[in-house]
Formats: structure tokens, C-alpha cells, sequence
């Protein structure tokens, strides 16, 4: 059974999230629209938030760099924004997106490519 989505505003979206649990960051995960395979998890501030819902291409802040940035800026391996969800507790976030290029820095289509197997 799935669960009936509701439609917000990205100025409702902004309001709702809740950026106090972490250091101001919360949670991305993203998700290739049509494939549905998780692509990667990533962190945003409500900067990185704003950016991605006014450009409509992911905007993430590295915490290795304490800075804000645009998936595919320097690789040319954009994410097209394509729908965005926010969990029940309002800290974290789903976003599903059209993948242009690998997403890995390694060259993998996906972050998560190792996989531990049950024997």
C-alpha cells in the first residue's frame, strides 16, 4: 500500500524542514526518477535547499569543504530536479532527480555499489 502524497509549496517546504537536528544540515538522499536507484546521500542547509529549488539542479553542502555545491558544477554530471519529499519528522529529504553522467567520483552510476551479501 502506498502512502497518499501531499502537495506543499517549496515556500512551505523552506518553512517545514527542520535544519535544528544536525548542525543546520539535514539528509538528501537521491534517487534516479525513472531507474529508482539510490544514487547518493548527501547533506544540504537551508542555502543548499534554496539554491536547488530556485535552479532546479541539486545543490549540496559538503562538509569536507564547509561549503555549498551544485552536482555536476566541474564533471558536467548534473541532477535535474524532478521531485522532491520530505519525511514525516521534517528532517530529511528524498529527491528524485533526471541523471546526467555518473554520480560516483569513482566513475560508478551509484555511491552505493558495495554491497555486503548475506551467505
Amino acid at each position: 500500500m502506498h502512502a497518499k502524497k501531499e502537495s506543499i509549496s517549496p515556500e512551505k517546504l523552506l518553512k517545514e524542514v527542520d535544519f535544528s537536528k544536525l548542525n543546520g544540515l539535514i539528509p538528501a538522499v537521491t534517487q534516479d526518477k525513472k531507474t529508482k536507484e539510490i544514487l547518493m546521500l548527501g547533506f544540504m542547509n537551508k542555502e543548499a535547499l534554496e539554491k536547488t529549488l530556485q535552479e532546479k539542479r541539486v545543490t549540496y553542502f559538503s562538509r569536507t569543504r564547509n561549503s555549498l555545491w551544485t552536482k555536476g558544477e566541474t564533471s558536467g554530471n548534473v541532477q535535474a530536479v524532478k521531485e522532491i519529499s520530505l519525511d514525516c519528522d521534517n528532517d530529511s529529504l528524498l529527491i528524485k532527480v533526471k541523471q546526467k553522467g555518473n554520480v560516483c567520483h569513482t566513475g560508478k552510476s551509484t555511491c552505493f555499489f558495495k554491497e555486503v551479501l548475506e551467505k
